[in-house]
């Protein structure tokens, strides 16, 4: 995400810890805690409007974490509603109401890390994704894109592209009269850099 975000004061969930499946190869990713880049991360989703196009947004403002111990790894998020951004400030308000997501009902998305599963650049990341009062099993298919030196700056940088899809009815998301106008299944696409650990 191309934008620099005011992260310090929203939660963490507790880490979630699993087990790195199927690794063909050893990880690259250097033990300790991965911190996150936002300046360079992004979390986005894409819904079908009428059945005929897609309005796409993103959340502004969010935090993640990486933890690597050996074939140890965990990750969690914590994103904050309110910081929906679909390119029109009506809309995203009508978004945030009490007719569609409640925003004060439900003022963030958490995601803890349940399983991994990885074949060389390439695997699948499954964890409990909570909407308000409601978790959720979601599964992303992920892509490592490599670690590279960041010019002027201390630690390597890892990226990671992540896509997947959920049904808003699975989180108690039934927007009334909206329902025929707005796709049940939304689809995610997350590009998120986390930087490399120093060393103690």
């Amino acid at each position: 995400m191309n934008t620099t975000l005011d992260t310090g004061s929203l939660p963490r969930a507790d880490l979630g810890r699993l087990n790195a499946m199927n690794t063909k190869t050893a990880s690259p990713l250097k033990n300790g805690a991965w911190t996150l880049d936002p300046a360079h991360s992004s979390v986005g989703f894409t819904v079908r409007h009428l059945g005929i196009s897609k309005v796409r947004g993103a959340f502004r403002s969010f935090d993640a974490s990486l933890t690597v111990d050996g074939d140890e790894i965990a990750v969690t998020a914590s994103i904050e509603t309110a910081s929906i951004d679909t390119g029109n400030r009506d809309r995203d308000a009508h978004v945030l109401s009490a007719d569609l997501l409640d925003a004060v009902k439900r003022p963030r998305l958490e995601f803890r890390s349940t399983r991994v599963e990885r074949d060389g650049e390439t695997g699948t990341l499954t964890g409990d994704l909570t909407i308000g009062d409601v978790t959720r099993p979601v599964t992303l298919d992920v892509e490592f894109g490599g670690l590279v030196e960041f010019p002027g700056l201390p630690g390597r940088h890892g990226g990671f592209d992540a896509t997947g899809e959920l049904r808003r009815s699975d989180f108690g998301l039934s927007f009334g009269a909206a329902d025929a106008i707005l796709s049940d299944r939304i689809k995610l696409q997350l590009d998120i850099q986390f930087v490399e650990p120093g060393d103690d």
